[in-house]
């Protein structure tokens, strides 16, 4: 504020005054090197200012605070007092807010649950798929084995048996964690579309109906699966009669057991 006193003071008194001499070279030169002076302290001044402690937390600030953020100027401090907007915090907000959270927590645990399921079904779908191989592979074989090598192929058969039991286990342990997590979808859709959170239960209803549409497809592969395993068992069968049928009722002890028995 001194600084500007005296750069008032020099352009009126000096300036002004000195208009009639403005030929007096003299003069002339003591108002500028004094004008000179007035720059240089104003400079000095804003220099001050701009390399202080509390300057250099202003321009920290986030550029929300700045924009918000009422100066004052105190001697030769400045202090900045940051206005923030206080959110509604009332019940519904909150409500509003915690159906959000139990939505994404529902997606969550749906995501999951289908993750697990879509594989389990398609483990099994490839489980179903071997044996198929091996029993088609049996069914050509028929008459052509040794009482060896039908032990052998009948190991595999019924290790391959093992493993589709295994599968189909894991799919009934993961479909009931599913429809859990559908359940728990459906209720956070309700709750979120009854606080006023339509975004939520729509974004919900999608990830069901996404779920639900993709398990419906690897459900349709299995089933395939297992109506051409069933197809190839009744294969067998014929083929296995035609077998018998076309030997000696004598020959029947050569036979090994393992056309004979009933699986």
């Amino acid at each position: 504020m001194q600084a500007f006193r005296n750069c008032g003071l020099c352009a009126s008194g000096n300036l002004l005054k000195g208009r009639t001499d403005f030929l007096v070279a003299r003069r002339n030169m003591s108002v500028l090197r004094l004008s000179a002076a007035c720059v240089q302290l104003l400079k000095d001044k804003t220099n001050v200012f701009c390399s202080s402690p509390v300057h250099q937390r202003l321009l920290r600030l986030p550029e929300g605070a700045r924009s918000k953020a009422v100066a004052f100027s105190v001697g030769s401090g400045l202090c900045a007092v940051p206005f923030t907007q206080v959110e509604n915090l009332s019940h519904e907000s909150l409500i509003r807010r915690a159906s959000c959270l139990v939505t994404d927590s529902a997606n969550t645990y749906l995501s999951q649950t289908t993750l697990a399921l879509v594989d389990a079904h398609t483990q099994y779908a490839k489980a179903l798929h071997t044996l198929i191989a091996l029993q088609k592979r049996y069914i050509t074989s028929i008459g052509k084995l040794t009482p060896a090598e039908e032990d052998s192929i009948w190991q595999v058969i019924i290790g391959q048996r093992v493993e589709v039991s295994d599968r189909l286990e894991e799919c009934k342990r993961f479909e009931s964690n599913w429809m859990n997590a559908i359940h728990i979808c459906e209720l956070s859709a309700e709750a979120a579309y009854n606080s006023g959170a339509e975004h939520a239960c729509t974004a919900t209803k999608t990830n069901l109906q996404a779920a639900q549409s993709k398990v419906e497809e690897i459900r349709k592969i299995s089933r395939e699966a297992k109506k051409k395993l069933a197809e190839t068992k009744a294969e067998e069968i014929q083929r296995m009669a035609e077998y018998v049928s076309s030997i000696d009722i004598n020959d029947l002890e050569d036979i090994p057991e393992a056309y004979l028995r009933e699986d």
